[in-house]
């Protein structure tokens, strides 16, 4: 055992070394197994000096200092003669995340971000932990109950480790009930119209239902939608409780209480404008609003006033402009009186306009379809306009346009688009009894080289058809309004009763007028060598003797056009339209040359071939009732109508007749299978074609799946087609279209039921097709 005086020698002999020891001055400093740092960085972390005497406490403060950082387990330092030695064992970091048994794509990467750890930090099991705990809360939050999730790890390399997430979802929790203690006057379904927690449909799994799955995450925010909706109804004063919600862990069942004071409705009692803008008379601004004097308040539209007076007010440069409204309750009358109060602020010009996300479309093909450039005045208008315009070419995704301030009275627009697939492998075709199994083909690019310029090369080849096209058009000739077209085409197709031999081309010239009118005129030549087929034309008597007396289907002549078109198209997409309205109208003057045809049919004399006059019209018009329903459902109405003219004794081919049926006319039908015939006896009514046709669809179309661009949509059709009078063949049609903006382009399945179909009707129950619009 030590006695004292010997521990008092031993420790004063320590001190004594250590004097000897650290009197050495410090000629090198030495970093081992370092990574996270570069040796710069550790020596300014250390702050030791070389050539200074070694110091005990300052090598502590170094060790304690690296510590500090986070990126070590431990650290020693070793002297040898004069060299200080830095020994680091450094924390893994981690080298990747994965999240198994969730789901994929962007939900997947959604729930990466919110869990608070990221490839390449350090691994820590403390913020593992969290990381787990967050992403269970995270997972609860999308209404998934009683998750569990499970952490595996698999180092990498020397200093890495993998990190997986293995996910067992929870149950959903379904709401079965919302209770409104104290509303009267307004409805269930009224109030909870803005819900994101709502009560469970019957039928609730349908895409248009509503499924009762709970929203934790938008839980605390539905007591204010609830007010909202009486604010929509005129109750100013109505108070809504936050929610509680009562949950059965053994059903996963719950019910959700709000306690609601309702009070009295309000009406506008009067509506001013107030602003010191000289360009803008308050009256214009005063007829331009939805609230008026009389009408019950609502407040969503009093918000859609408020953005029309900033779009007014946007029009004449003033790019900051505010409105706040302020409201005077008169609450014994129970009026309400609101006066718009205008800070209009500095007009503002265009800096600069700057492009970005075009890969492949040039910029000049993007500025030709902005009305705003360097040097403008800011126009709210112009603004959505452009915004439009770059949709409806179809060259685009997505389109964003902001404004980004450089000064009081400048702003630069910043154009984000994401460019879509704009070149198209077209493939159409479908089934029916009569022709079975059909297929074509083609190749369109609408954006050929980023430059704008439409190109499509198309061939159809199937059991009745050999078709072949080569057609180019640029819709802005050197940036400019004119536009050039030019087509060539060969066309073999086999008709029930004939085959159409065709070879022809056309060129048109065309300008934009205004901001949503283009016109075109131009020149069409067409070669035509039809011939029967004797197979499906057999007689009464059994032959072909019977149709031979009146020379049908076998039309050999020669056809040149003049030809002109007017169209009207303020869309807002070119392939997904939400809003707008699309018209348009085509003329079309044509001489036709060929073989005289003497025969009497009837009553007339077919003198030969003569001129004929044609117009063919469309329309289409769309509504989107997402800020109505939040619920992205599309309404859209077309129709469409041609009409031909000529001489009462001259002969019309029936190569230049009209038919219908298939897609673009009364779907379940098949293509050109429709037209008044020669004789009602079924056993040979030949199809003759006509000269009148008009047809309407009426249709519904509502998302499938968001990310794969799908859509379904509910149609009916029904159309109209006849030589003299349009209502001598009527058809009408119902069905589903399955819309998919495919990376080949837009594709079409079509399941259609024809609703009075004849005994003599050639009938397709299913049609596909790809790269079309309208």
């Amino acid at each position: 055992m030590i006695n004292k005086r010997d521990f008092l020698k031993l420790l004063l002999t320590f001190i004594v070394l250590s004097e000897i020891i650290f009197a050495q001055k410090i000629t090198q400093i030495k970093f081992e197994g370092l990574g996270y740092l570069a040796p710069s960085v550790a020596k300014e972390i250390a702050n030791i000096p070389l050539g200074q005497e070694m110091n005990p406490s300052k090598i502590d403060a170094s060790i304690k200092n690296f510590f500090l950082q986070g990126y070590f387990t431990d650290v020693w330092v070793e002297e040898n003669k004069g060299i200080l030695t830095y020994h680091f064992k450094e924390k893994l970091s981690v080298a990747n995340i994965k999240i198994e048994g969730y789901g994929s794509g962007d939900d997947t990467k959604k729930l990466l971000t919110s869990i608070g750890l990221k490839k390449g930090d350090l691994y820590d099991r403390r913020r593992v932990k969290k990381a787990k705990e967050a992403l269970i809360l995270e997972i609860e939050r999308k209404g998934y109950y009683d998750t569990v999730v499970e952490i595996t790890t698999k180092k990498v390399g020397k200093s890495g480790v993998a990190l997986v997430f293995e996910v067992n979802k929870g149950e959903k929790i379904t709401i079965t009930k919302l209770n409104f203690i104290g509303a009267k006057k307004l409805s269930k379904s009224d109030i909870e119209k803005d819900l994101a927690n709502k009560e469970e449909d019957f039928l609730g799994w349908m895409p248009w239902r509503n499924s009762g799955e709970a929203s934790i995450e938008q839980l605390e925010f539905d007591g204010f939608r609830a007010k909202n909706s009486y604010m929509e109804h005129g109750y100013l004063d109505a108070k809504v409780s936050d929610p509680l919600m009562r949950v059965d862990f053994g059903s996963y069942k719950a019910q959700i209480d709000y306690k609601v004071e309702e009070g009295e409705q309000y009406r506008i009692d009067n509506v001013e404008v107030s602003h010191t803008i000289k360009e803008i008379k308050t009256s214009k601004l005063t007829s331009l609003l939805r609230l008026k004097k009389g009408k019950i308040f609502n407040v969503k539209l009093m918000r859609k006033d408020m953005e029309t007076i900033k779009e007014e007010v946007g029009n004449f440069g003033y790019a900051f402009v505010k409105v706040a409204p302020n409201m005077h309750q008169n609450h014994e009358e129970h009026t309400v009186n609101i006066q718009y109060m205008i800070r209009e602020g500095e007009k503002v010009t265009i800096n600069d306009v700057i492009i970005s996300g075009n890969d492949s479309t040039k910029d000049r093909v993007i500025r030709r379809y902005l009305y705003l450039a360097p040097g403008d005045l800011f126009n709210a208008r112009d603004l959505k306009d452009s915004k439009g315009a770059l949709g409806r070419t179809g060259f685009f995704e997505k389109i964003d346009i902001q404004s980004q301030r450089v000064s009081s009275n400048k702003i630069n627009l910043l154009v984000k688009v994401k460019e879509t697939a704009t070149g198209s492998i077209s493939l159409g075709g479908g089934y029916s009894s009569f022709q079975g199994v059909m297929l074509n083909a083609s190749y369109g690019e609408k954006n050929t080289f980023g430059s704008g310029i439409t190109t499509n090369l198309g061939f159809e080849i199937s059991k009745i058809s050999k078709n072949y096209n080569l057609a180019f058009t640029n819709p802005k000739v050197w940036d400019s309004k004119y536009s050039l077209g030019v087509n060539f085409y060969k066309k073999n197709y086999e008709y029930y009763n004939f085959t159409q031999d065709q070879l022809g081309g056309s060129l048109s010239i065309g300008r934009e007028f205004w901001r949503y009118f283009h016109a075109s005129m131009g020149v069409g030549y067409v070669n035509n060598q039809s011939e029967r087929n004797n197979d499906n034309i057999i007689g009464a008597d059994g032959n072909v003797s019977f149709i031979d007396s009146f020379g049908l289907y076998n039309d050999k002549y020669s056809k040149s056009s003049l030809f002109a078109s007017f169209s009207f198209d303020n869309t807002d997409d070119f392939y997904v339209p939400r809003n707008g309205m699309l018209s348009a109208i085509n003329l079309e003057y044509a001489s036709l040359k060929g073989d005289d045809f003497n025969a009497t049919i009837g009553s007339g004399q077919e003198n030969g071939y003569g001129d004929y006059f044609k117009i063919t019209g469309k329309y289409g018009i769309y509504y989107g009732m997402e800020d109505w329903i939040d619920y992205d459902l599309i309404f859209r109405f077309k129709a469409r109508g041609t009409f031909i003219f000529n001489g009462k004794n001259e002969k019309l081919p029936i190569g230049e007749k009209l038919f219908m049926g298939g897609a673009g006319s009364i779907r379940g039908y098949d293509p050109y299978s429709l037209s008044p015939t020669l004789s009602n006896d079924s056993s040979f009514g030949f199809g003759l074609g006509g000269k009148k046709r008009t047809s309407f669809s009426l249709e519904a179309s509502v998302p499938l799946s968001e990310s794969a661009k799908m859509r379904l949509t509910g149609f009916y059709d029904y159309g109209f087609i006849g030589e003299d009078n349009l209502n001598e063949v009527q058809r009408s049609s119902t069905g589903v279209v399955l819309e998919w903006q495919s990376a080949f382009g837009p594709i079409n399945l079509i399941f259609a039921k024809a609703l009075d179909a004849k005994s003599s009707d050639r009938t397709a129950i299913f049609e596909f097709s790809m790269g079309s619009k309208f």
